[in-house]
């Protein structure tokens, strides 16, 4: 089965680049709704997530007086707790299935590193959901 399938592109979802504010980066999980976000480098590779609870526990370290404080702190000064690892464009499903039971979506990086998109959790359930059907 070739994962490409089940491909959200990168054109499609939200990210953050390794310079963004923190501040920039709460808006777009704000108004996406998102728990967590990937974070890309100044040359688009992968190089992993943010999630609310890094955000919240940086906030109450860091006793940020107030909201304008966030606009000069860069998401690379925050701590980062999980990281979602990526798989490569030619993964095969047990592959998506494994990393899927621990992450919501899984990142697919091209063979130099690069993202190209994710899968989300919904869609690989949604694939081994319909292969049972069909057993």
């Amino acid at each position: 089965m070739n994962i490409l399938f089940f491909l959200i592109p990168k054109s499609e979802i939200a990210y953050i680049y390794e310079d963004e504010t923190l501040r920039q980066t709460m808006e777009k999980m704000e108004n996406r709704k998102f728990s967590c976000i990937p974070i890309l480098s100044n040359e688009g590779k992968y190089m992993g997530i943010i999630s609310e609870g890094d955000i919240l526990w940086s906030l109450k370290r860091m006793e940020f007086p107030d909201l304008r404080t966030t606009e000069d702190v860069s998401i690379s000064a925050i701590p980062k707790r999980s990281n979602y690892k990526a798989v490569s464009i030619d993964a095969d499903m047990e592959s998506l299935l494994d990393r899927a039971i621990n992450q919501n979506f899984v990142p697919v990086v091209d063979d130099q590193g690069f993202f190209i998109g994710i899968i989300t959790r919904k869609a690989i359930i949604k694939y081994c959901y319909n292969e049972l059907k069909k057993s």
